[in-house]
This record gives structure tokens, C-alpha cells and sequence, in this order.
């Protein structure tokens, strides 16, 4: 394996709306028959590599999350930001892909998108190509497991509408503050109940703020609230929050995101559930997907993110071996 490549790719810092350098990095270095950069819309691209006309199509995503963290190589492992999640897949599923081509295969493609951590922006602008293929692997780390099932999202915006008073008279004013602690504390007591497959609902608040100096009550306070839902709870998040979002004292902007969904496992391999999101539902113009890659989710956007070269190797000889079981066996064995 490359490992030279390897690092040149985490060297190059691919922040989420920075991926175009290493984009331009990527169409100067890898080689493919055919190597096709698309326009996303917001100053990024994807890059498409093809082999022959594509029956399956190997595909993960060139952006990480902040800050960047440049790489370190050890013997045995690969540390810095992207390693595990998604550099790390780039690398393997690239390697996968000369050593199909060395063997003489063709019919596949490398599909390399951007945006996925901040709405699968890449994906999307791909949906509407209109390309089509039987088969799609999706890149994640999933500890080389198939991924047999993967939770939703549901994104929302919320703002708490106070009003300003001065703090040492909190009876003659209302503090946004205080109306979102009693809606966090609301939220923590549903129970959206608990899915046989992918468990419990879970959610997180981002992006909290509020601009008041400390001696006047909050008059505002905005933030994120993003749910990863369950074949159980995905309809009843959005019910609940369809509620919410007729009180006066909160405003609730749906943004988006996915529903839960099932993907393709093959007799060999092992699979789990997850509970990350990923490009796979945005990619519609394919008839079977998986989600399967290298690295642990457990240390994916941590400061210690890192990989093992044992990883990367068994998931470069894995993508070989899902090309020709599906491809030998044109569907028929889903």
C-alpha cells in the first residue's frame, strides 16, 4: 500500500468548504481511465473515477470535520484528522480500485463527494446527474462490519423569545435562558421508545448562544437540536416538534435530513447497525447499497483520531472481494 499517498492526502486540510484544494490535489494525482470533476454549486466538487461503465460504484467523502489535525504515521497506525473518517476509505477504496484494475476488472467507479458532514451537499448535487448503477458501497467507519441498518436525522432550528430586564428584577422580565432549560429538560423526559434494531432516539444541541451581557435577562437565545431517529421514532420526533413549534414563546425551522433505513449484507461478512448518518440515503440512482469501511466511529471528530494499517488492509481486501461477489452474481443473491 501507498502509505507516501496516504499522508500526502491527510496533509492537505479538507475542513468542510475547504475540500476543493484537496480536490484539485486528487484530480492531479490519482489515475483512471476517465476522471470527471462536478461542480456541487457552492465552490466545491466532486470527482468521479470510472472503469469501463460503472456496475458498482465505490463512493465516500473528501471533507472532515474541524479543526484539522495534521498526520502522524506510526508502524501499526495513522493518526490525524480524516484518517478514520473519511481519508481513510479514500485510501483503501482507491487501493481496492488499482488492484481490480491490475487484475484485469472493470465496470466500477470511485466516487469522491463533498459536503457530507454538513448536509451531504455532494451527494445531493450527484442525485440529480441522474447517473444509475445496480450496486453503490458506501465508505464509513464501521470497523470493516457491514452496516445492516442506520439511524435518521432530523435537523431543526429553534429560537426562545424573551424579554430583557434588568437581571437584579428577573419577576418583570422572562429569561430565553430559563425557557430553554425548561425545554431541554421537557425534551430529556420523552421517551420515543426503544427500536429492536437501532435502539434508542438520541439528540444533541449545537450552535447555543445567546448575546445578553450578564447583568440583563436573555431577550433571545438560538441553537441547533439534531435527532438521530429510529424506524420506532422518526415520525414521532416530527410530531413532537410540529407541537413545539406552536408555542409563542419558541420559533422551529425544520432544516432537514434522512430517514432510518436497511442496507444490503452479503453471507461472509460481518454487520452491525449504526447510529451515524452518511451520504448512502441521498444517493438514489443506485438499486443496492452498503455501508462498510475501516476505522471506528468511537474515534471519529476526536482529537485522537487515528487508524490501523491492519484495518486498512483487511478493508482494501474486502472491497475486492463485495466487487466480485456482486458482480458475479448480478443481484441474486439480495
Amino acid at each position: 500500500m501507498n502509505w507516501t499517498f496516504f499522508k500526502e492526502l491527510l496533509s492537505i486540510d479538507s475542513t468542510s468548504g475547504k475540500e476543493r484544494e484537496v480536490a484539485d490535489w486528487l484530480l492531479r494525482t490519482l489515475e483512471a481511465p476517465s476522471i470527471e470533476a462536478q461542480e456541487v454549486g457552492d465552490g466545491t466538487v466532486n470527482l468521479f473515477l470510472q472503469w469501463g461503465t460503472p456496475k458498482l460504484v465505490f463512493c465516500t467523502h473528501m471533507d472532515t470535520v474541524p479543526p484539522y489535525i495534521p498526520p502522524t504515521m506510526h508502524e501499526d497506525r495513522v493518526e490525524g484528522r480524516g484518517s478514520c473518517d473519511a481519508k481513510g476509505q479514500i485510501f483503501a477504496m482507491y487501493t481496492a480500485c488499482k488492484e481490480l484494475e491490475a487484475g484485469g476488472f472493470t465496470d466500477f467507479g470511485l466516487l469522491l463527494l463533498a459536503g457530507e458532514e454538513t448536509g451531504s451537499w455532494g451527494a445531493k448535487a450527484f442525485a440529480k446527474t441522474g447517473f444509475r448503477a445496480p450496486f453503490l458501497i458506501v465508505g464509513e467507519p464501521t470497523e470493516n462490519k457491514m452496516a445492516s441498518a442506520s439511524k435518521g436525522t432530523k435537523s431543526y432550528e429553534l429560537r426562545f423569545h424573551g424579554e430583557a430586564f434588568h437581571s437584579g428584577y428577573p419577576q418583570y422580565g422572562v429569561s430565553a435562558v430559563d425557557l430553554f432549560n425548561e425545554f431541554y429538560n421537557k425534551l430529556k423526559a420523552v421517551d420515543f421508545g426503544e427500536d429492536p434494531v437501532l435502539g434508542e432516539t438520541s439528540w444533541n444541541v449545537g450552535l447555543l448562544h445567546s448575546d445578553n451581557p450578564q447583568n440583563i435577562l436573555s431577550p433571545e437565545l438560538g441553537c441547533r437540536l439534531y435527532f438521530r431517529t429510529t424506524f420506532v421514532s422518526d415520525q414521532a420526533v416530527q410530531d413532537w416538534m410540529a407541537v413545539l413549534s406552536g408555542e409563542q414563546a419558541v420559533s422551529v425551522v425544520a432544516r432537514g435530513g434522512d430517514a432510518p433505513a436497511r442496507y444490503v449484507t452479503l453471507l461472509g461478512f460481518e454487520s452491525a447497525p449504526v447510529a451515524f448518518g452518511s451520504d448512502a440515503p441521498h444517493l438514489t440512482g443506485f438499486g443496492h447499497k452498503i455501508i462498510c469501511g475501516p476505522g471506528t466511529i468511537r474515534v471519529a471528530h476526536r482529537p485522537d483520531e487515528h487508524i490501523l494499517a491492519a484495518e486498512l488492509e483487511k478493508a482494501v481486501e474486502q472491497y475486492v472481494r463485495m466487487y466480485k461477489e456482486l458482480t458475479a452474481s448480478a443481484g441474486t443473491r439480495l
